[in-house]
């Protein structure tokens, strides 16, 4: 029994190392780091011109494509809102999937955006092990009344540096939010259904909701 008690906890000290080396391994900045840089440099943006981006959706999108999406897992996220049908869905549908969900996603989040300014944001201390290969960094952007909005962004690590893979706005999951959603209308339509409206909303620059939005808890 000693023997055994022994070799278990060298197991798990080694089991241990290997996730601090993974950690240690992902390339780039830390998911704090990260974040906050790319939080700054998309509120500094939508600064320099909020009236002309709040007129033409393709140029804040243009801003989300360059700030935010080189570094968001869109595969992952994908995965996840789709859940059980990503392994009925054909590689086709897949590929589908992920261009018109993410796009959807980084228009409603650009969107939400064009709240807040870059002197209102506020990184707030990290809490968590990055040696696990995951993270949630908090932030807080207040609104033009004062008001406080907490928007945290789920990470992971991996080969290419921290991702992103959900952006969390007032307590609601864009991911969850999405998986909720479309899991209804999959199991009554169709995952076809489904992709052609997110194509055909985000082809109309997004005149119809492709999802509901993530609103205020409670």
């Amino acid at each position: 029994m000693r023997s055994f008690f022994l070799s278990f906890c060298a197991f798990l000290a080694l089991a241990g190392v290997a996730r601090v080396a993974d950690a240690q391994a992902v390339p780039g900045p830390g998911p704090q780091e990260l974040i906050e840089k790319v939080s700054q440099q998309m509120l500094q943006d939508i600064d320099k011109n909020r009236e002309v981006l709040r007129k033409d959706p393709s140029k804040l999108r243009a801003l989300v494509d360059k700030n935010l999406l080189p570094n968001f897992d869109t595969d992952y996220s994908a995965r996840l809102v789709l859940g059980k049908y990503w392994r009925t869905a054909t590689p086709e549908q897949q590929h589908r999937f992920i261009e018109a969900f993410i796009e959807s996603m980084m228009r409603q989040y650009g969107n939400a955006l064009l709240e807040f300014t870059a002197d209102r944001l506020t990184i707030l201390p990290f809490k968590g092990d990055v040696a696990s290969g995951t993270a949630t960094v908090r932030t807080e952007v207040k609104r033009d009344n004062g008001t406080p909005v907490p928007v945290n962004y789920s990470m992971r690590g991996t080969p290419q540096g921290w991702k992103a893979w959900d952006v969390t706005i007032e307590g609601v999951s864009y991911v969850k939010n999405f998986r909720t959603d479309f899991g209804s209308e999959i199991e009554a339509k169709g995952l076809d259904v489904v992709i052609q409206r997110l194509e055909t909303e985000n082809a109309a620059g997004g005149k119809a909701p492709a999802a509901k939005a993530p609103a205020k808890a409670g």
